[in-house]
């Protein structure tokens, strides 16, 4: 029997939350397939489309190739290459399956698979860099795929910028004991859209961190997907966002846990402001009848900071096994607190300056998970420069 969990909500009644509600199905009974005519074209009626903007995304969604491309660099400490390999492939390995129609699209017409191997037994010092960049408004499907051989550790930081319609599938294999940190963040112009798929196998005694930073973009929507093959597994996965006005920025995490003894913790953040300025987390957390004595636990925490904005935080957890460790998971939704700002300002520290550490307390814990400086500051940079456009814009 499969025992489906609401949420556990503490809404701050003055912010605009939407609530959750229990799946009409299995995360497991849900489509995937490589073929692209398997998935109609969303119109947001469907479960997994209905907060998107789906009438702004049309030219990702067609079953055609585009010839498209952003511009690629990259930087390769020693322990890692790259390759490339056809889509089938990729396919072959079964790895992932593409999950809804825009991934099916992207999967099918990205033209071969970029990939990116860290050999067996390696300690990588520095990260691997791979920047991507679109220099001009076009349709563009991207497909990356990342192997972190046998007990190898390393750190990837694949970073997004300038303008494009961008679609991409992106796959990572940790293999046995291996221990892998990657980094994505988009980081888009105001025009951009950015719809992807990041599916990670984790392997027997594998560790695995996925930290998302998503500051830039009209549409950026990003499911992020975790498997296990074998006990012992560890995910993490942590998101940092900060939407402005007109801005939708969706993350979907779904953790699978199909084998025993493996850890999940998903945590994330994000603060709004600006009118229409929109959010969406989903946190999907599947433990099938074979993961015995798993432990999970999602959490999602929204700062709304102007009017106008609005966070939607629907976790789901579904089990079917009462043989675990521990699963829990939690969502708030919460309005900038006028009375830490009130106390700041007492004591001599300008508004625009006390607004700034509010909002950086609100981020301190999941900072301090990321633990990597060269994401940290710069990501507090970032948010620093969307306070004071904020600010700037409301004067």
């Amino acid at each position: 029997m499969s025992l489906l969990t609401p949420e556990k909500s503490h809404v701050d009644p003055s912010a605009q939350v939407s609530a959750g509600v229990i799946p009409d199905q299995s995360r497991a009974e849900r489509r995937t397939s490589f073929d692209v005519a398997d998935f109609a074209i969303p119109n947001g009626r469907e479960e997994e489309w209905r907060f998107t903007p789906v009438d702004r995304l049309g030219p990702l969604f067609r079953d055609e190739a585009t010839g498209g491309h952003l511009e690629w660099s990259e930087h390769l400490p020693q322990g890692a290459t790259l390759s490339t390999m056809s889509v089938q492939e990729w396919r072959d390995l079964g790895l992932a399956i593409p999950a809804d129609r825009a991934a099916a699209v992207a999967a099918a017409h990205s033209g071969g698979v970029a990939v990116l191997d860290i050999a067996a037994n390696a300690e990588l010092t520095e990260p691997v860099r791979i920047e991507l960049t679109g220099v001009q408004r076009e349709t563009v499907h991207g497909h990356l795929l990342v192997r972190v051989g046998k007990h190898a550790q390393a750190t990837v930081v694949l970073s997004h910028h300038g303008i494009s319609d961008y679609s991409e599938v992106l796959t990572v294999e940790v293999q046995d004991g291996a221990n892998l940190t990657l980094v994505t963040t988009a980081e888009w112009q105001d025009e951009a859209i950015h719809l992807g798929q990041y599916d990670a196998v984790v392997r027997r005694d594998a560790r695995y961190r996925h930290i998302a930073v998503t500051l830039g973009g009209a549409i950026v929507r990003l499911n992020t997907n975790v498997t296990y093959d074998g006990p012992g597994g560890d995910a993490t996965l942590l998101g940092v966002y900060f939407a402005d006005a007109g801005q939708h920025l969706e993350h979907r995490s779904f953790v699978d846990h199909n084998a025993p003894r493996c850890t999940s913790l998903v945590t994330y953040k994000g603060a709004l402001q600006g009118d229409s300025a929109h959010t969406v987390w989903v946190g999907d957390v599947l433990i099938r009848a074979a993961a015995e004595g798993i432990e999970t636990y999602e959490l999602n925490r929204n700062l709304v900071l102007t009017d106008g904005a609005r966070a939607d935080s629907v976790p789901n957890l579904e089990i079917e096994t009462g043989d675990i460790e521990g699963a829990g998971h939690a969502s708030s939704t919460g309005r900038f607190d006028d009375e830490q700002l009130f106390y700041l300002q007492a004591r001599g520290i300008p508004e625009d300056a006390a607004r700034r550490l509010v909002v950086r307390g609100f981020f301190a814990d999941i900072v301090a998970k990321i633990g990597i400086p060269e994401v940290v500051d710069p990501l507090m940079e970032a948010i620093d420069r969307e306070l004071a456009a904020g600010s700037e814009a409301g004067a």
